[in-house]
């Protein structure tokens, strides 16, 4: 499949329209719609959530663009220090979730603070549906046969054209073309965040204990955590920290899994967290008239 879905020339200037584009934008928009029911089910207006978005977008887009070249630098990759303008091409691809996470956060705790609103109610409405917008965009994996794992006789192995291997598997000799299938990781992730964004959804909505501030955010951050860590197993294209099996990325949804895990734990009493101020409902301000 055509990873372009077609292209114009403008004047010497080429405007192609991607499939990765196309589904990495749905899986923004279902996100963000699911986000504003969430945002007014627990008593807010959910018209903030399209507002944030003008500002969380292009902050979260440099964020996973930096974290991208950062994670490639790290794994002894040179490319971006010997042309330090590719960082500016986000459209020859390379994009890394996490530092969409991060800068994406930063620009909603200003959003937050400008307009007033309790903090933990927006986290808790939008931080478990970036599972849905990440797994709506995973089949882009798919067409650009890229986030693929180890070779395997599994029937549901994908196929990889020889232009698309990587490291041992450009071998056609060891791999051929015609007989060698991939475990399909981004489809193992994108079956991970549906499950995880369930459940999340189901547990807050039928069960009060689960609905109060920070907890829908604590799950997340196990849930995603525990599921990427286990993911990064079937990603060879991981920059590895040296001398280890370990990829940077696990390391951070380790932490990000253990973070959860006691973020959890001390929202339901079982240790205790002086420095962790968690109401039993939340503070809604008074509503802001947006522009």
């Amino acid at each position: 499949m055509d990873p372009v879905i077609f292209s114009i020339d403008l004047g010497g200037f080429t405007f192609a329209l991607r499939w990765y584009g196309v589904l990495v934008m749905l899986g923004v928009a279902a996100a963000a719609w699911l986000a504003e029911r969430e945002v007014s089910r627990r008593g807010e207006n959910g018209e903030h959530i399209w507002n944030a978005l003008v500002y969380l977008l292009p902050v979260g887009v440099i964020g996973a663009r930096l974290w991208y070249v950062a994670n490639a630098t790290l794994g002894g990759s040179n490319y971006y220090l010997e042309n330090p303008g590719k960082i500016l091409a986000v459209w020859e691809g390379g994009l890394h979730f996490y530092g969409g996470l991060l800068f994406g956060a930063l620009a909603m705790a200003w959003y937050v603070n400008k307009y007033k609103m309790d903090f933990w109610l927006l986290l808790d409405s939008v931080a478990p549906l970036t599972l849905l917008g990440q797994a709506l965009a995973r089949p882009a994996n798919f067409i650009n046969q890229e986030l693929y794992g180890q070779p395997t006789t599994l029937p549901w192995g994908i196929p990889i054209d020889a232009e698309h291997r990587i490291g041992e598997y450009r071998d056609l000799a060891a791999y051929p073309v015609e007989s060698t299938r991939f475990h399909p990781a981004f489809a193992y992730e994108m079956l991970w965040n549906f499950l995880a964004v369930g459940l999340i959804l189901w547990l807050t909505r039928r069960h009060p204990q689960f609905n109060k501030p920070g907890t829908a955010f604590g799950l997340w951050l196990f849930l995603a955590g525990v599921g990427r860590t286990i993911i990064e197993f079937f990603r060879p294209d991981q920059p590895r920290i040296p001398g280890t099996e370990v990829t940077y990325t696990m390391l951070v949804s380790i932490l990000m899994a253990l973070a959860g895990l006691v973020f959890l734990l001390a929202r339901f009493g079982k240790i205790s967290l002086p420095w962790l101020k968690l109401g039993e409902k939340y503070t809604i301000a008074p509503p802001v008239k947006l522009n």
